[in-house]
């Protein structure tokens, strides 16, 4: 084959090579991602309530698209593009991926069906491989969560692949919560109920347009209460759970009931 044939040279000549353009490509797309990931959390956090999610889930969006023109841009800049010349860096990226970037690649891909599927958004509350917290951010590679007691956990995309997702608001500005209380089973259910509803109803804290719900089971320990209801705001959900359970106690022993400690397997229930 003669090597000195345009399809033959993978990459153009050094001279015809712009390195100032590609610097400035890739400084641009920087610093656009840069003010994007900076401004747009700035922004959501002192807009409306209702439009924080859609602020904070255009991040990775916007990230994305800059990315991929990015690189559309520069490739044409530094490889002789031809048929032939694309079968080889497939060839040779394939084998990259296969035995050196296996994961990282999997996980940019689910990365990148994470961006469309939205299993999770900047802004969710999710939990994934034991670890509950909000998302803070959506990177290309992993997801950046930050748990009730301050901790930022990172877990890359690739748990997408064989691990469940629970999403407690999927999108939307609250989510429920629900407090548990176990009570002797000697007392009168209907007043309970009613003392734990108007509880939930009075807290301020509450979302008015979300139901107020009260479900009761008996278990070998006891009567088990569930109070199910939304915060208008799900940053305030452990203030809104702390809030129930403190007026609730006062609420359950005026209705003559008496709480009892139940076994943690059984608060699970």
């Amino acid at each position: 084959m003669d090597q000195d044939t345009p399809a033959a040279r993978l990459i153009n000549d050094i001279q015809d090579i712009s390195f100032l353009k590609l610097a400035l490509i890739v400084l641009g797309t920087w610093l656009i991602i840069f003010v994007v990931r900076k401004s747009f959390p700035y922004i959501a956090e002192r807009g409306p309530s209702r439009a924080r999610l859609y602020v904070l889930g255009a991040v990775p969006l916007i990230r994305l698209v800059l990315l991929v023109g990015a690189v559309l841009w520069i490739i044409p800049i530094v490889f002789n593009i031809t048929f032939q010349n694309f079968l080889v860096i497939a060839g040779a990226a394939s084998v990259a991926i296969g035995f050196a970037f296996k994961d990282y690649v999997s996980s940019l891909i689910a990365g990148t069906v994470a961006i469309f599927e939205k299993p999770y958004r900047p802004g969710d509350w999710i939990e994934i491989g034991g670890d509950y917290g909000e998302v803070q951010s959506v990177g290309m590679r992993a997801i950046r969560l930050r748990t009730p007691s301050d901790d930022i956990v990172t877990v890359p995309h690739i748990r997408l692949w064989d691990q469940n997702v629970s999403n407690g608001n999927d999108g939307t500005r609250t989510l429920m919560c629900v407090t548990d209380f176990f009570l002797a089973p000697d007392h009168d259910a209907e007043a309970v109920r009613a003392a734990l509803r108007n509880i939930a109803l009075t807290s301020a804290y509450l979302d008015y347009d979300r139901p107020v719900l009260v479900m009761l089971s008996e278990t070998p320990w006891g009567t088990h209460y569930k109070l199910k209801a939304y915060p208008f705001d799900m940053r305030d959900q452990f203030a809104f759970v702390s809030d129930l359970t403190v007026r609730g106690k006062g609420a359950i022993r005026g209705a003559g009931g008496r709480q009892v400690t139940a076994p943690a397997a059984m608060a699970d229930t």
